[in-house]
C-alpha cells in the first residue's frame, strides 16, 4: 500500500532530478521510445527506481559518483529488484549526457524480446490521439554502455 510519505518522496525525487535524469526522461516519457511506457521514481518494495518499464520488466538506473562508495547497497538493491522479476540496466550519468543515443539503443535492445502493448484508447477530445515515438539510431560498432 502506498503511504503519504511515499508519494511525497516520489515528488521530491522527480523535482530534484539530475541533469542526466532530465535528459533521459525527455526521451522515455509519453511512450517516446518505440511505444514503451516508462515511469520515473517509481517505488518497488523499499526502493525507488529511477525509470521503470513495467510492461517490459525493465528498470533503468542512472549512477553518479556517489555510487562508487555504495557498491554493497547497490548490489543488494539490484538483487531485490531482480527477485521482483525486473532486469536492471545501470548507466553512468556521464554516459547519458555524452552519448544519449547509445543509452537509448541499449534500452531498446533490452526491451526487444517483449513487444509493447498498445496505449489505452482515449475518449474523444482527451489529449493526443497517437503515441509519439522518437527515432534514434544505433551506430555500427557501438558498444553497450550499461554496467555488468
Amino acid at each position: 500500500m502506498r503511504r503519504k510519505t511515499d508519494h511525497a518522496r516520489q515528488r521530491q525525487l522527480r523535482r530534484d532530478q539530475t541533469e542526466a535524469e532530465r535528459v533521459l526522461w525527455q526521451h522515455l516519457r509519453d511512450r517516446r521510445l518505440l511505444g514503451w511506457k516508462f515511469r520515473r521514481q517509481h517505488r518497488i518494495g523499499p526502493y525507488f527506481a529511477d525509470f521503470v518499464c513495467v510492461e517490459g520488466c525493465l528498470i533503468v538506473e542512472l549512477d553518479g559518483s556517489q555510487h562508487l562508495t555504495q557498491q554493497r547497497h547497490d548490489d543488494a538493491r539490484m538483487r531485490f529488484l531482480e527477485t521482483q522479476g525486473f532486469r536492471v540496466l545501470r548507466f553512468w550519468n556521464d554516459d547519458v549526457l555524452r552519448d544519449t543515443e547509445a543509452v537509448l539503443a541499449t534500452i531498446a535492445i533490452a526491451l526487444a524480446p517483449h513487444p509493447p502493448s498498445a496505449p489505452s484508447p482515449r475518449r474523444r477530445g482527451e489529449g493526443k490521439s497517437e503515441a509519439v515515438i522518437a527515432p534514434f539510431s544505433l551506430r555500427s560498432g557501438e558498444k553497450e554502455r550499461a554496467k555488468p
